[in-house]
């Protein structure tokens, strides 16, 4: 099903499922989808979604919740932790990898499927955690898209990574900023930077860094702070998200 969807349609899905990742059950969205296998994951407060029709595989992790001491402290702790040839974020690599056991079997289970994985913030380093392991395990067909993703590693960990990934970056966003380039830290995927009026264009540097002014500038004159925060949640995703898909938009990556 998913393959048949527009890169504008796959990634408002993504979105949605992203967003559902918080909740506890989604049986009855993967049901509604075409998805007859669903899994809830939870082990020691990381938490994700498993699904599987004929075809496809579906994992959405879950990101921060504010409530939970253990998703506050994978953020802080940012100490580089090898992996491979390159090293991680020791934080989000410690959650990531309370699910993987879970995802490898599910996966195993249902090898020769395509996989679709996404998450949000926390969850979209988990997931991209998540894919370079699944790589690593023989499985190949794999879409990755995140919203509001940190980096996750240097760049030597980053090259180990194939699959294609859609990161959606919603203007002024500044958890897509942290940990900083400074200590070594590099994204990895196409990004789709949603600019301020909500349209996905290719930008150069100078140029987002324009739009990031002018966002700025907007909720300053309307006595809005923090619109970095708001810009992580992922309502604002979603929303931008379904103007871009209903106005006929493609989106273009830099």
């Amino acid at each position: 099903m998913i393959h048949l969807l527009t890169l504008e349609e796959a990634a408002l899905l993504m979105a949605k499922l992203s967003d559902s990742a918080y909740n506890n059950d989604n049986q009855e969205i993967f049901s509604q989808l075409g998805f007859n296998e669903y899994k809830f994951l939870e082990h020691n407060d990381a938490e994700g979604h498993l699904a599987a029709s004929d075809t496809e595989v579906i994992i959405t992790c879950r990101g921060t919740q504010p409530n939970q001491p253990s998703d506050l402290l994978a953020d802080l702790n940012a100490f580089p932790k090898t992996n491979g040839t390159g090293w991680v974020h020791k934080g989000f690599r410690r959650e990531a990898r309370k699910l993987l056991p879970e995802v490898l079997a599910w996966a195993e289970k249902h090898k020769g499927k395509d996989i679709f994985v996404t998450g949000h913030s926390l969850g979209a380093a988990m997931a991209l955690y998540l894919v370079q392991e699944l790589e690593f395990a023989g499985h190949s067909h794999i879409e990755l898209y995140t919203f509001g993703s940190p980096r996750l590693g240097n760049e030597e960990y980053i090259a180990q990574i194939k699959s294609p990934h859609w990161r959606f970056v919603n203007c002024n966003d500044l958890v897509t900023h942290v940990p900083p380039q400074a200590l070594g830290f590099e994204h990895y995927g196409e990004l789709c930077y949603i600019n301020f009026y909500g349209n996905i264009r290719p930008l150069t540097t100078y140029q987002r860094f324009k739009d990031r002014l002018r966002a700025h500038w907007h909720d300053l004159k309307n006595f809005r702070l923090f619109d970095g925060i708001q810009d992580h949640l992922m309502t604002g995703y979603i929303t931008k998200l379904e103007k871009i898909r209903d106005s006929g938009q493609k989106i273009n990556q830099l």
